[in-house]
């Protein structure tokens, strides 16, 4: 099934309003610039899985999963941040969400932190291919590029099935702007999470805003925990590499 089938034929047009939509909200009137665009990702990505793994997820459940996941968090983003000028993507992998919002938000200037080489540089050939001007892919460490330009100075910082919440916390918060947002999608397990995290919180200038659901067509078990921050990060955080995954604050 392609993107266009499964992305438009439930899209805020249809006929019966109580059909799924998984565009709702969306900046819809763009559909013709972008799903094509969206497409061709996918095509590009496919053809690079013999090369490079940047994904777990069958081909099956690829467009709920990894396109209109990501479309739905961007959905949630703009309830809080409307129209973001800049936003930050920790572990882009394939590009999901970061590419994907970098698609349809062509004002959004986009910046993808994937560590790993070969990831990184497809992110750079997909971005090229694309024609996406929007794209900055930085080839580091979370915690490295928390020391670096991007440092307090994204109005939002995304990261998708990467980390515990704690470790999660300090990759995105020293990418965050006093008063921006981190959007964090989680499963099951955010409200334990959450509860240990008060320390984390804290220590990085972060406070807890809202849990919300993703709609039940798109997912029945994840929400995207949504946190402002607060003050700029304290000096040093984020800790040298690895540190955060050893000892989560």
């Amino acid at each position: 099934m392609t993107l266009q089938t499964e992305l438009t034929k439930t899209g805020p047009k249809a006929p019966n309003p109580k059909q799924n939509q998984l565009l709702a909200a969306l900046p819809t009137a763009e559909w013709q610039r972008w799903l094509p665009l969206l497409e061709r990702h996918a095509v590009l990505l496919e053809a690079a899985s013999a090369r490079v793994r940047v994904t777990s997820v069958p081909p099956a459940e690829a467009v709920r999963r990894q396109y209109a996941e990501s479309l739905e968090l961007l959905r949630i983003i703009e309830t809080r941040s409307p129209g973001p000028t800049g936003l930050a993507d920790i572990g882009s992998g394939g590009g999901f969400p970061g590419l994907v919002i970098a698609v349809v938000c062509a004002d959004t200037q986009v910046h993808l932190v994937e560590p790993l080489r070969k990831r990184a540089a497809l992110l750079s050939e997909l971005a090229e291919a694309l024609g996406l001007v929007n794209v900055v892919v930085h080839p580091l460490r979370a915690e490295e590029a928390g020391r670096g330009a991007l440092r307090d100075s994204l109005p939002v910082v995304s990261a998708r099935a990467v980390a515990e919440l704690r470790e999660l916390l300090e990759y995105t918060a020293p990418l965050t702007a006093p008063g921006g947002l981190i959007a964090l999608p989680k499963g099951s397990a955010f409200e334990p999470e959450l509860a240990a995290a008060a320390n984390s919180l804290a220590v990085l200038g972060c406070e807890f805003e809202a849990s919300i659901p993703m709609r039940a067509e798109i997912s029945e078990t994840l929400s995207v925990g949504l946190f402002r921050k607060v003050a700029f990060t304290a000096p040093g955080y984020p800790r040298r590499p690895g540190a955060p995954a050893k000892r989560p604050l």
